[in-house]
């Protein structure tokens, strides 16, 4: 019994290992199976990381964006000027104008005697917004079509509204915008690519920006990702009909404004966050204030003794590495040439109120909020532009101050 039931187990055996060899023999077995899944584990390895890796490469070093090193004073971010007084939550308190009807106000200009704001917007209208107490009563008007992308508004001597166009340069509006009349658009034989901002002397000469002379507005990022000085500021003498370039090489000339005493312009260099005076009859040039907690835009004169320093995106960790290494700001324009917004480190835009001696006072900004590019006293409340929302946001300064910072 013993021997016959050897016999059978061994018979079971030499079974089973004959059914283990043909089932690993099949086209389904493990080990059939491992080797295509394995080959094609690797050739999705290469085709997923490292093709795309060496494409990556390629492109990168075809392409001729060329970033240069900022000056070191940009990348100073040991003494950010912050007041001791500082409302966090902007948008909390914020009402909104014109939603919807006005499409990227960048800049502001409030005229006393007729109690309206002028706005110029993305799809070339300079549109005007009677300032009311009620938001309800408050009525947007399709003025002017420049034609361009107005930016800066100001106001000349005899009611007239001068405009800092991107594209078509310093315009003379008048007529109550029945006469539109280019004063200029180049200087030393040099075209604007980026008139930006303007200012009015008492004496009636224009005081202005162009941001750069090499990129015009829609590429005004890839500028700022180049990190070089081609901005300049510069008047036009309506009375002589002349241009001069006070100064030149300056990084993104944005904002200026006349100081109320008329002896000198604060004048605004968003990468370098930092504003600086120029003095007229000196022709001379020295910091207002520097280490600002955000890129300065436009900068606003109350008429109170205080400055409004718009900045569309505070100091934020992935700009300080942007600003730092070249080769994250080529990627960011590699990138911004396939589609990216290259301004996706916007964030944190607020409004800084300063003295007349650039020492701050007050910040009102928000966390959630970017694009912010003018702040504009007018009795308590703060106007807000934007270059990127459909509408101008009022905060009232009374109901919603900037509190002491703990």
């Amino acid at each position: 019994k013993i021997l016959k039931k050897s016999k059978t187990a061994n018979i079971e055996s030499k079974r089973f290992l004959h059914r283990s060899k043909t089932w690993s023999s099949s086209p389904f077995s493990t080990n059939s199976i491992s080797m295509p899944l394995l080959l094609f584990s690797r050739r999705f390895l290469i085709f997923s990381t490292i093709i795309p890796f060496l494409v990556s490469i390629a492109l990168y070093r075809l392409d001729t964006f060329d970033p240069a090193l900022l000056p070191p004073k940009a990348l100073d971010y040991s003494t950010i000027s912050l007041p001791s007084l500082v409302n966090d939550k902007l948008l909390t308190g914020a009402e909104l104008i014109g939603v919807g009807l006005l499409n990227s106000p960048e800049d502001i200009a409030y005229h006393r005697e007729s109690n309206f704001i002028y706005t110029g917007c993305v799809d070339g209208w300079v549109k005007r917004v009677k300032v009311t107490e009620s938001l309800t009563d408050s009525v947007v008007e399709d003025w002017v079509n420049t034609g361009g992308r107005p930016l800066g508004v100001a106001f000349g001597l005899h009611g007239e509204v001068i405009v800092a166009d991107a594209y078509k340069g310093l315009l003379n509006i008048s007529g109550d915008g029945k006469k539109t009349e280019l004063l200029t658009d180049a200087a030393d034989g040099v075209k604007f690519k980026l008139a930006d901002a303007v200012a009015v002397a008492d004496n009636g000469v224009l005081y202005f920006t162009d941001a750069s002379y090499k990129y015009n507005m829609r590429q005004f990022a890839f500028d700022i990702l180049e990190g070089r000085p081609h901005g300049r500021l510069m008047s036009f003498d309506p009375t002589t009909r002349t241009t001069r370039v006070l100064l030149k090489d300056l990084y993104f000339a944005n904002g200026v404004s006349m100081s109320p005493d008329q002896t000198h312009l604060i004048f605004c260099e968003t990468p370098m966050r930092r504003c600086s005076k120029y003095y007229i009859n000196e022709e001379r040039v020295e910091v207002f204030i520097q280490g600002l907690p955000g890129y300065p835009d436009n900068i606003r004169y109350d008429g109170e003794g205080h400055y409004w320093i718009a900045m569309p995106s505070g100091v934020t960790v992935l700009w300080k590495l942007a600003f730092r290494y070249p080769f994250l700001r080529k990627l960011t324009a590699i990138a911004a040439n396939y589609g990216l917004d290259p301004m996706i480190f916007m964030a944190n835009a607020g409004v800084l109120g300063v003295d007349l001696e650039g020492k701050p006072i007050a910040l009102y900004h928000d966390h959630k909020l970017s694009h912010m590019t003018t702040g504009v006293k007018i009795g308590r409340y703060l106007y807000c532009g934007s270059l990127l929302h459909s509408h101008i946001a009022r905060l009232d300064l009374l109901k919603y101050p900037a509190q002491k910072r703990l």
